[in-house]
């Protein structure tokens, strides 16, 4: 799959990740650039470092002082590159099997997005779309929380959301969009097999000219005892409908 060329970054912007599954993810992923690489000698024996890598050995306490306070380091820091962006339309000519796509409108959270994308991981779906401007970057709270997932599942970030629903809709996808004031159950919005799930940010929901780009408006049948779902708990239980749907 192309990606969009992406110049080297200066050392002070670029994410570093920690913990064990983060790291092992992005070592793993040959798409994936370590500028450096903070570990213990106990945690480095637990993985089969490429002997090019820039390694520092250092203690726990050196650890944390590179990461936010308290965070479960492992006893691993990887300072990396972003990934590369992908095209959209390279992303959809990939679509095959029913695999369902999640279109989040401005979710910016990062754990939520990172729940989603070890969500999407699970369901083996196409990928994630994201605005550009109205999404998280790619951090170490982002990669702790998707779990190695996020280099794995394909993340199209794109200027202009409604623009990117209509070339979707153009690819044969059918899009459901998810909101509480729906009349339609989720069940009984899916049909198509190619379905991209189009889920809005807590409290705010779907902006109004998102769902007009919607070919369906649904909800999930979820009891009065509580008013909304977080919105990655929302994502995976429609990524879960979606897979048994096919």
């Amino acid at each position: 799959m192309r990606r969009k060329a992406r110049a080297a970054s200066k050392p002070e912007n670029r994410p570093r990740f920690w913990g064990r599954h983060a790291v092992a993810a992005a070592l793993a992923n040959p798409e994936r650039t370590i500028a450096k690489l903070w570990v213990t000698r106990e945690a480095a024996a637990q993985f089969d470092l490429n002997p090019k890598l820039q390694v520092t050995f250092a203690d726990a306490a050196d650890l944390g002082r590179l990461v936010p306070k308290d965070a479960p380091h492992q006893g691993i820091v990887a300072e990396v590159e972003r990934l590369e962006e992908i095209w959209l339309g390279d992303l959809l000519a990939q679509a095959e099997g029913g695999r369902p796509l999640l279109v989040l409108d401005q979710v910016t959270d990062p754990h939520n997005v990172g729940a989603i994308l070890r969500s999407a991981a699970a369901f083996d779906a196409l990928g994630i779309v994201t605005q550009d401007r109205h999404a998280p970057p790619e951090s170490g709270a982002l990669a702790k929380a998707a779990s190695g997932a996020l280099e794995t599942v394909p993340w199209v970030r794109v200027v202009n959301l409604s623009r990117a629903l209509d070339e979707i809709a153009e690819a044969g996808f059918w899009r459901v969009g998810l909101t509480g004031e729906a009349e339609m159950d989720l069940a009984e919005a899916l049909g198509p097999a190619k379905v991209a799930l189009v889920l809005g940010a807590e409290g705010e929901g779907m902006r109004h000219n998102t769902a007009a780009h919607c070919d369906a408006l649904a909800r999930l049948p979820i009891s009065d005892r509580i008013e909304s779902l977080n919105v990655s708990n929302a994502a995976a239980i429609a990524l879960y409908a979606a897979t048994v749907a096919r």
